[in-house]
């Protein structure tokens, strides 16, 4: 446990995140009321100033009187991670850094017209990220960029539909995911109350351009092929999908995924689909809970290849327990053999939700390893696939600190998903679990 003693309420999620990038492993309290507190944050006028008890290892920052808050939060952060870098020895890849979309920054710097070399400057010195990441965080936002030159994101929309059911509960997932064995005899009224929202969605946005369909979950093809026939139909009936710049449906996992389903995706245009191993080792695979095998995953991706699917993404997740090195070499190597056109690299994020969180509760974070070498495995597997990357975001409680980026081949990046991500047009969401944004 980290306690944190503030004398002011203030900034506190910002307090809280940065030294949890510290100390992943620990609980972390930030108040008035603490006892025994490892630091104390003091609000002194136009000042902070931030101790670690009982050692001599402290600094302070002030601020001007006009300074708005945003001005005033970066101050804190870099006054509080200078000193727990002093105190810890660790330097984050990140730097103070605590929000989900990094590439924000860089983005709007190239709106505005500034160079590549002021920006890596801009983002070192106001936010500690290391040189690697600020190279990856403007390559990503000069991508991102001409891909959005493209789309109608002004004047259009897109929507996301979330199915909430999935074969199994992975032991990390903290999404809306129900048992479909529990909830079989719910689908049939779901999926009429989808073509409800289907049809306002239609009637809301007259006039507007529809760029993109994500179909998420939970896992999609845990529906029955008559069943996705149903749904892709109520999109057929609202929507011209033949207009679409891309229409993606996560079938996800590999025991979800049949031949006839597959079938029913190609029919109605489906032109951007994910495979998701997470990983290719099978001893991983079942303490996460993922009820399939390593040859079903190969299975199914050689079907959906068979049947002409030629933008198919794969997702990986890093820092899961007990995978080191060796394991995500492995991982990796069984993927190139795959040759998606499209790679996710995830580092774990302990949801407080998921059942993963009670279980290394129990035995300790140091089974979650992720780092900077496993991460570089991901990357240069990538690059072996000629995979650009084109898309970053952070979470709360990432394991290493560190990111999920995602790479393709030129011609299959994921549209909605750098939608999303730079927060640029409507996204409209249907569905149990789903947010419109």
């Amino acid at each position: 446990m980290i306690n944190v003693k503030i004398n002011d309420k203030q900034f506190e999620y910002d307090i809280h995140s940065l030294v949890k990038a510290f100390y992943p492993g620990e609980d972390v309290t930030v108040s008035v009321q603490a006892l025994n507190p490892e630091f104390e944050l003091i609000f002194s006028g136009n000042s902070f100033i931030f101790k670690v008890s009982g050692t001599d290892c402290s600094g302070e920052a002030s601020f001007s009187e006009n300074a708005e808050r945003p001005e005033k939060k970066n101050i804190l952060k870099r006054l509080l991670y200078s000193v727990l870098s002093k105190y810890t020895g660790k330097e984050l890849p990140w730097g103070d850094l605590t929000g989900i979309r990094p590439t924000k920054i860089p983005m709007k710097l190239l709106t505005e017209g500034k160079s590549d070399s002021f920006i890596l400057d801009y983002m070192k010195n106001t936010y500690f990220i290391s040189d690697e990441k600020g190279r990856l965080a403007l390559d990503i936002a000069k991508r991102e960029k001409s891909i959005l030159d493209k789309v109608h994101y002004k004047d259009g929309y897109s929507i996301y539909i979330g199915i909430p059911f999935c074969p199994t509960t992975c032991l990390y997932c903290s999404f809306t995911s129900n048992p479909i064995a529990l909830w079989k005899n719910t689908v049939a009224d779901y999926l009429g109350c989808l073509d409800k929202e289907l049809k306002y969605i239609k009637e809301s946005m007259e006039g507007k351009v529809l760029d993109t369909i994500y179909i998420g979950g939970g896992t999609p093809t845990t529906l029955e092929a008559a069943e996705l026939e149903i749904l892709l139909s109520s999109i057929d009936k609202y929507f011209d999908v033949s207009l679409l710049s891309e229409f993606t449906v996560e079938a996800g996992r590999a025991d979800s995924i049949t031949i006839d389903k597959l079938k029913v995706l190609k029919k109605h245009g489906v032109t951007r689909i994910s495979v998701n191993p997470q990983t290719m080792n099978q001893k991983t695979l079942d303490v996460i809970g993922r009820r399939h095998t390593v040859e079903d995953t190969v299975r199914a991706f050689n079907d959906a290849r068979g049947l002409g699917f030629n933008n198919i993404n794969m997702d990986i997740i890093l820092g899961l327990p007990g995978e080191g090195e060796a394991e995500v070499t492995h991982t990796i190597n069984e993927i190139v053999k795959l040759k998606p056109d499209s790679l996710t690299v995830h580092s774990l994020a302990l949801k407080r939700g998921s059942r993963l969180h009670e279980r290394l509760s129990q035995i300790g974070m140091e089974t979650m390893i992720n780092t900077e070498a496993t991460m570089k495995i991901a990357e240069e597997g990538a690059a072996e696939l000629n995979l650009l990357p084109y898309y970053l975001y952070r979470q709360k409680n990432m394991a290493g600190n560190f990111e999920n980026t995602g790479y393709a081949r030129e011609g299959a990046y994921g549209i909605y998903n750098i939608l999303i991500m730079e927060e640029v047009q409507t996204i409209v969401a249907c569905g149990a679990g789903t947010v419109t944004k």
